[in-house]
């Protein structure tokens, strides 16, 4: 099985993994043929990538660290949880307004609980979430991912049941205040003014404000929201603050929040691909980030996972088949087609292997 982009695909290629809308029903079972129709409706609901069975991806296995359920489930919480969050802090503040909330953080809570426990369950490591495209609304589906990367780091950190939870929620709010930032300059495609910018970087202590006034809502959870874009320097925002002043979670958070958003599409530029947006981390160890999380992260995040489609700077195209976590960014990968295009008996190269060190991905297929 293999990822691949839907405009890609052709007509009687059979699916590798049951499709599902955003509100959790089965628009396509895992194992029906593509046909051209098939392909044109999938495209009008906004879905860039299938997971697709053929012999050129046989025997390859793509490990689902979050099942595409819950990851739905999650997203319309999120989504719901979020829009209620906002309705309620342009009104007066009301009694009905506090149990909507408490509500809406609930089920925050819960959703939570249940990507840990598939996290916890599943020892294997967590794949690249960028492949996976949940909702229009970035702001949802990088809350979402930062939450799964957060609650990773946050195991491989080996803290105790109840900092992971905090975390995991402080991970999902925590770009809370960006549904109040203005979406001209949300989604401006040039770049932000000086005054955009600020009401941009504003997003942190708005999101700061409602929360802590929150009761069911830890103290150290609006936290991640205020220092998510703090740097070990004081280069960051909203504060300015340094090494040991800012929160160890936000320090968890900042890795997580880097990687899924400079790795994502973003309607102002292109998504990085994994092992450059690694690279963007480690030049500020120590500076920015803190170093140990990122060594952590490295260990627990498979950037380049199985499955994924990918091209070579010498023209070859090839499918990952087995992950390299001394080497990040030159992973196994089964060639399927040479540098003309044209398709080849598959065969097996390891980018990291003295032979192919001048060899390197260019291109990932499906990532978003």
């Amino acid at each position: 099985m293999r990822l691949v982009r839907l405009n890609k695909c052709q007509s009687g290629i059979k699916l590798g993994r049951t499709i599902y809308s955003e509100n959790g029903k089965i628009l396509l079972s895992k194992g029906t043929e593509l046909t051209n129709s098939f392909i044109k409706r999938l495209q009008n609901l906004n879905i860039y990538t299938v997971y697709i069975e053929d012999n050129d991806s046989e025997g390859i296995d793509i490990v689902e660290s979050i099942p595409a359920q819950l990851l739905n489930e999650a997203t319309n919480t999120i989504t719901e949880g979020l829009n209620t969050i906002v309705e309620i802090n342009t009104m007066k503040p009301s009694i009905q307004g506090m149990i909507k909330t408490e509500k809406a953080v609930s089920g925050f809570q819960k959703i939570f609980k249940d990507i840990l426990t598939c996290l916890t369950e599943n020892p294997t490591v967590l794949n690249l979430l960028a492949t996976t495209k949940i909702h229009e609304n970035h702001v949802y589906t990088h809350s979402l991912n930062v939450t799964i990367y957060a609650c990773q780091l946050a195991i491989e950190n080996d803290l105790p049941q109840n900092q992971i939870e905090e975390i995991g929620l402080g991970a999902l709010l925590h770009d809370l205040g960006k549904i109040f930032v203005s979406p001209e300059v949300l989604n401006k495609p040039g770049r932000l003014t000086r005054e955009e910018f600020e009401q941009m970087k504003s997003h942190s202590e708005l999101g700061f404000d409602i929360l802590r006034k929150v009761h069911s809502v830890p103290l150290v959870v609006a936290h991640c929201a205020l220092q998510h874009h703090e740097r070990l320097d004081g280069t960051g925002y909203p504060r300015g603050i340094t090494g040991s002043r800012i929160h160890p979670y936000a320090k968890i958070l900042s890795v997580a929040d880097v990687f899924d958003a400079v790795t994502s599409h973003r309607v102002y530029r292109p998504a990085m691909l994994p092992h450059q947006g690694m690279e963007l981390l480690y030049s500020g160890s120590g500076t920015q980030f803190d170093t140990e999380q990122l060594k952590l992260f490295k260990n627990c995040i498979a950037i380049y996972p199985q499955g994924l489609t990918v091209k070579l700077n010498d023209g070859r195209t090839g499918i990952v088949t087995k992950y390299n976590f001394s080497s990040v960014g030159r992973p196994e990968i089964r060639i399927i087609q040479d540098e003309e295009g044209q398709r080849v008996t598959p065969y097996e190269i390891d980018l990291s292997k003295k032979g192919q060190l001048t060899l390197e991905i260019v291109e990932a297929d499906a990532l978003l």
